[in-house]
């Protein structure tokens, strides 16, 4: 099977998450065959769920159809994962990470707890970083300078 991106898909969900107020991050779950499985974007203040990040969401939605192990199965993005989600992403067992933009702030996998790094992290992905990662940052810069002009 030939490699895809589906990282537009991720963007397209964070500008709907940002079209809502929310954080613009956006998921895409793939599974083995290049179908998408789930597709999400935050949702923490829709719902009232510190946990309902974009790949939470989509892991969540993902293990509803294939099972509680996503072997096999990709994970797109648009920002570095924190550590809650790091954590989940090793936990569902997902073969490959995509992401886009950097965290500095709040980031667990190139940055700050660096879960996968861990010898308690019984399972460690793929990681490929930098996947449309302007695009990612350049909506999340614009989503916050709203923010704070409004």
């Amino acid at each position: 099977m030939d490699f895809r991106s589906h990282m537009g898909l991720a963007l397209e969900e964070a500008r709907a998450a940002a079209a809502r107020g929310e954080v613009p991050v956006g998921a895409v779950v793939v599974g083995p065959d290049g179908a998408v499985l789930a597709r999400a974007g935050n949702r923490t203040r829709e719902m009232r769920d510190p946990t309902a990040h974009a790949e939470m969401l989509a892991i969540r939605a993902a293990c509803g159809i294939f099972g509680e192990r996503l072997t096999g199965c990709d994970l797109y993005v648009t920002l570095e994962p924190c550590a809650m989600c790091a954590a989940a992403i090793a936990a569902a067992r997902i073969g490959r990470l995509y992401y886009g933009a950097g965290d500095p702030k709040s980031g667990g996998v190139a940055q700050g707890a660096r879960v996968f790094a861990h010898p308690q992290c019984h399972h460690v992905p793929e990681v490929y970083d930098g996947i449309a990662g302007e695009a990612a940052a350049a909506l999340l810069r614009g989503f916050f300078a709203a923010r704070r002009q409004g």
